[in-house]
């Protein structure tokens, strides 16, 4: 019964120690350390291996190490064998935080300071009131619900669009296509958090940045397909946008000399927006296979048909 890791070797070593700590009777191994194939039950892994089930025979449960799985190709992966989203509280903590931090840089214009510092210029930018910010979230999961509700103690006024309805308190929320205007219409500020999907992805356009407020700020911390890169650069040089803060790219890293590295009203960060605990990641990861075994419903089972 042996559960394999196959992602950051250094956090690694910790999701060892706290499988040895709490469930020292189930044998855990780290990649490429896989022992026999037939005895690994359970695999945790951002970068899937080729062909995990004629690999791994006995395969019963495929954990992703994040909040993600467009990087699984899930035609690789028989449909009896559960896939996983990570849903430990690490990732929304962090992932919170981030937001957070990134909603008010562009709502206090932090990136017009930066670029102001640089060029030795002491000029004040007028203070907009948060009651007066519009703030959108694209993606009601796990990850939009914690940051609408901290951005709550803020006074933005929020709003929420999703695939699906959602309710969620003091949040106006929006869903399907038909509304997607109207709820862009009213966002100063659109934090992306949708999931990769061929619905998703080439999303943030021209024809979405020109439905938004001119003028309005983007926080990607989605995907980098998500962007169509020359659309926004056009946008944010031609005053469409005025900032964006950026987490994730197509492809990452970036190479050299590619135009985010320099561009003044690009805060730009290596996917680094929210980030698994291995702490509380093996408590969940061991919650959902005693689910398993129960023959429980399981947390965070991906959708193929939404890839999601």
């Amino acid at each position: 019964m042996t559960v394999l890791y196959k992602a950051n070797m250094v956090r690694g070593e910790e999701w060892a120690r706290f499988f040895a700590e709490r469930a020292p009777d189930m044998p855990f191994r780290l990649w490429p350390d896989i022992g026999d194939p037939a005895d690994v039950r359970y695999l945790v892994t951002w970068v899937p291996p080729d062909d995990i089930a004629t690999t791994f025979p006995n395969i019963e449960l495929v954990f992703s190490v994040g909040a993600g799985v467009d990087q699984f190709d899930a035609s690789k992966l028989p449909v009896h064998i559960p896939l996983l989203r990570m849903l430990e509280p690490g990732i929304a903590e962090t992932m919170v935080e981030y937001v957070t931090m990134s909603v008010l840089a562009l709502h206090r214009d932090l990136l017009h300071f930066i670029n102001q510092q640089k060029a030795q210029v002491w000029r004040e930018i007028r203070i907009t009131p948060a009651k007066r910010r519009r703030v959108g979230v694209m993606g009601l999961g796990q990850l939009g619900q914690a940051v609408l509700e901290r951005l709550t103690a803020f006074g933005f006024p929020l709003l929420g669009w999703n695939r699906s309805p959602r309710e969620i308190d003091g949040v106006t929320c929006y869903s399907g296509a038909a509304a997607l205007t109207e709820f862009l219409a009213q966002t100063d500020i659109l934090v992306c958090l949708l999931p990769l999907t061929d619905e998703t992805r080439g999303i943030l356009n021209a024809d979405l940045f020109k439905r938004l407020p001119h003028g309005a700020g983007l926080v990607n911390v989605g995907r980098g397909p998500h962007l169509i890169e020359a659309d926004f650069l056009a946008a944010l040089d031609g005053g469409t946008l005025s900032g964006a803060v950026l987490d994730v790219t197509d492809p990452e890293p970036l190479p050299a000399g590619h135009p985010f590295w320099s561009h003044p009203r690009i805060l730009l960060t290596p996917h680094n927006a929210s980030m698994t605990t291995p702490d509380t990641a093996v408590d969940y990861v061991l919650d959902v296979i005693a689910r398993h075994r129960r023959g429980e419903e399981l947390p965070g089972l991906v959708d193929r048909t939404r890839g999601y």
